[in-house]
């Protein structure tokens, strides 16, 4: 395959871009991210993975608010996530100042998976080296997709990007149920981090946020909450 992977716009003899496939693993090497659609909302739960001891823990940030009733969070090359996010709340504020009315999920995954998609076929560029995971609120419905660096996106009702994929997704398979609260759903994604991160997993680690149906409000969990949370799993 030696010379298919000097640029991105060459396929392989067999029909690949290799470019595009190096960067997916590069999103398996991030930090685990869940997202889940709830009877209430939206949740997103993610590890931040905080490898220094001197680093202050609560500057460390893995999920971002895009509008008042969408949020995000992303595995693989974190500068690369922030400019497709800072992207997408300039074109959710735009929507609002142009229409007056909040911007639908489905738009904001559409402009991300767009750039995303030119980066594949460009000469002199390199695919984005993240996955995004965009939920929140349309019409009282919560929503959840997954874009991938190839430009592609799937609306889903759990999904797990990250290192540990496979696994957390086998819990998320036997674990989750739709009638699930946005309660039942961190204490779930809490044991599933507890148990891939093992050893490592403290309260410092986790980010988690959510977005209710009724009050189409983008808010984090505090401390408190999440030690609370990690005490309860360990009982």
């Amino acid at each position: 395959m030696m010379g298919y992977d000097r640029t991105i716009t060459m396929f392989s003899p067999d029909g690949r871009l290799l470019q595009v496939e190096y960067a997916k693993k590069t999103v398996r090497q991030g930090s685990t991210a869940i997202g889940v659609v709830c009877s209430d909302g939206v949740l997103f739960v993610t590890d931040k993975r905080i490898v220094d001891s001197l680093v202050v823990a609560e500057s460390v940030e893995k999920i971002w608010q895009i509008d008042d009733h969408i949020g995000t969070t992303a595995s693989g090359i974190l500068s690369d996530a922030r400019v497709l996010i800072e992207r997408a709340q300039i074109k959710a504020q735009q929507h609002r100042v142009t229409y007056d009315t909040r911007i639908d999920i489905l738009s904001v995954v559409k402009d991300i998976c767009d750039l995303k998609q030119i980066c594949t076929q460009s000469g002199g560029l390199r695919p984005f080296g993240v996955s995004l995971l965009v939920g929140g609120i349309d019409n009282d419905r919560p929503r959840l997709y997954e874009t991938d660096p190839t430009g592609i996106f799937f609306e889903y009702r759990a999904s797990v990007i990250g290192e540990s994929e496979e696994e957390v997704e086998n819990m998320l398979y036997k674990q989750y149920k739709e009638t699930m609260t946005i309660e039942e759903a961190f204490k779930m994604c809490i044991k599933i981090l507890k148990k891939v991160l093992d050893k490592n997993f403290s309260s410092e680690r986790v980010d988690a946020a959510y977005i209710k149906t009724s009050e189409k409000k983008f808010r984090k969990f505090g401390k408190a909450v999440i030690e609370k949370a990690l005490k309860e799993v360990k009982k």
